[in-house]
């Protein structure tokens, strides 16, 4: 197959090289469709350049080693992974004192766990879109400044729907950098070395997990801690909420100030030089100190510059364009589902939703049922199913063992993170993915049957270890089934089903935690036994080269 390239004024067939793909488009097909053929690496060729050679994106990665620049990258990226998990967490730590000082009831309270994620829902796809277009630094700097800013801006909001409002726009950010960070880190990558590094990044989210527990642990229960802005009295859960908005921006300042573009993204972009550039960086701090030369060679890139269009494209009406860049926008999500990527995109659809139901309708109300067993003791289904006028009290003193309570089920993230480090690159992200699903569905089925306090913190603590190992096999498998062209988008799409999973769930629980617990919990259960069997129909990823 072949595609038609300006020469002058004439107009000559050749081969387009992209790496492991080959992207054409056929004379007469329509717009926007485009065909990925395999091809084959390491091609010298090219009369003007010589002897030098030609090298593919994987060789080239390998080119510039491993070592110091991936560790830096990996602290960069995981602290921006940090600042989405603080973001997202930091409501339900808020919950048991906001809830007095916004007068919220348990369906205003799922509303507002919920908002985030219809704000990631409309920002997942959106950005990642974006960063297949644009570049993934660009996206990541601008999601990250969206989501500190706004997330700052809500411990201001004197009203509930304000507050509502920013924490949905807050959550637009958060949709784009999360997806985005994974696709940036793995394109950076050795093909060996991938899945380990993926794991480690996802840990940086136990970090976030963690952060956000202490600063709650540390500053809400400190009731002394309170400023007054005006006729608005900033209590201590509003300064939490602010002191959350720092990590996310500056992650946005260390993307714009220090990281480079992703090289993959350049090549495919046919912006060579650029690439050459950035692997020229990567060799020099990998290979400091062991006097080696960066060596020469060329890049085959795609000479099709993205972000373009033709001019035709760009004349007639301002509603032509729009229309335009809607139908462009939906053109990765028909790629997703056609050929050989639908079966994998179908599996993912229903493991998205399925996990991001249970885990983050299960977890956004951990505080909140720790809160409520505080008063009765036992399990949380035995004492949370009462009538709403019951939990009209007061929401101090705070209870201090809330936070503790949820420091600790934050920590135990750290034994399924080192497990997942230690065994993705030899089982396989798609093993992993279903056998901790299928833990997890006990484990929750469990928390629903046991009856004492201590029995629920124990396997709260073990369904987040399990969970984690979830996350992290997702991140990878997730990486590792779409061609750069697809890859940012596709992560967007399905985080954004993910976030529908995830409103569902906290409206579910907001709804029915004061009169049946037991018919979200046992839906949690059921849905992860789910996705564990549907993600045994994924196909094999391991230590496969990213195309």
């Amino acid at each position: 197959m072949s595609r038609y390239v300006h020469t002058g004024d004439t107009e000559a067939r050749e081969p387009l090289l992209t790496g492991d793909y080959l992207e054409t488009h056929e004379p007469n097909s329509d717009e926007g469709e485009i065909i990925f053929e395999r091809i084959t690496s390491n091609i010298t060729h090219d009369a003007a350049a010589g002897t030098q050679r030609r090298l593919t994106y994987e060789e080239a990665v390998e080119e510039a080693g491993f070592g110091v620049f991936h560790w830096l990258l990996l602290v960069v990226c995981g602290w921006a992974n940090a600042s989405d998990a603080v973001e997202i967490l930091c409501v339900s730590f808020l919950l048991p004192t906001a809830r007095c000082d916004l007068s919220l009831s348990s369906s205003d309270m799922g509303l507002l766990t919920a908002s985030i994620f219809l704000g990631m829902m409309v920002g997942g796809y959106l950005w990642g879109y974006l960063a297949d277009q644009r570049g993934r630094c660009r996206v990541l700097v601008v999601s990250l400044t969206i989501n500190g800013v706004f997330g700052g801006l809500a411990s201001l909001a004197p009203w509930f729907w304000l507050f509502l409002l920013m924490r949905f726009i807050s959550g637009i950010g958060v949709g784009g950098s999360i997806p985005v960070i994974f696709s940036y880190f793995s394109e950076f990558m050795p093909r060996l070395r991938r899945g380990a590094m993926i794991s480690a990044l996802a840990t940086f989210w136990m970090a976030g997990n963690i952060l956000a527990a202490g600063l709650a642990w540390m500053v809400i229960p400190r009731t002394w801690i309170h400023f007054s802005l005006g006729s608005l009295n900033l209590q201590s859960w509003r300064v939490f909420v602010m002191l959350c908005s720092v990590p996310s921006l500056t992650s946005a300042l260390i993307f714009r100030l220090l990281m480079p573009e992703s090289p993959k993204f350049l090549m495919e972009a046919g912006r060579e030089k650029e690439a050459i550039h950035v692997f020229k960086v990567m060799f020099e701090l990998n290979m400091r100190g062991k006097g080696k030369d960066f060596p020469k060679f060329g890049l085959c890139t795609s000479s099709k510059p993205r972000g373009k269009t033709d001019e035709t494209r760009t004349r007639g009406s301002q509603r032509g364009r729009l229309a335009h860049i809607l139908i462009q926008g939906l053109v990765p999500v028909k790629q997703m589902f056609k050929g050989p990527l639908r079966s994998r995109s179908l599996v993912l659809l229903v493991i998205f939703y399925c996990i991001s139901f249970g885990f983050y309708g299960l977890w956004m109300w951990f505080p909140e049922l720790f809160e409520r067993m505080e008063s009765g003791g036992g399990s949380p289904c035995a004492n949370v199913s009462l009538p709403s006028s019951h939990y009209n009290q007061s929401c101090y003193p705070v209870k201090t063992a809330v936070y503790m309570e949820g420091f600790v089920i934050a920590a135990s993230n750290l034994p399924g993170n080192i497990f997942t480090i230690l065994m993705m690159d030899h089982t396989g992200g798609k093993a992993l993915l279903s056998g901790s699903l299928l833990l997890s569905s006990l484990t929750v089925f469990l928390i629903y049957v046991i009856q004492t306090k201590v029995q629920s913190l124990v396997l709260s603590c073990v369904f987040s270890s399990v969970s984690v190992i979830t996350w992290n096999a997702l991140d990878v498998v997730g990486t590792e089934l779409y061609p750069t062209q697809l890859r940012s988008s596709a992560l967007g799409f399905f985080t954004g089903v993910g976030r529908v999973a995830a409103i569902t769930g906290n409206v579910v629980f907001g709804k029915l935690v004061d009169t049946n617990c037991a018919v979200p919990v046992l839906m949690v259960s059921a849905l992860l036994l789910t996705g564990g069997l549907v993600a045994l129909l994924l196909p094999q990823t391991k230590q496969t080269e990213l195309t």
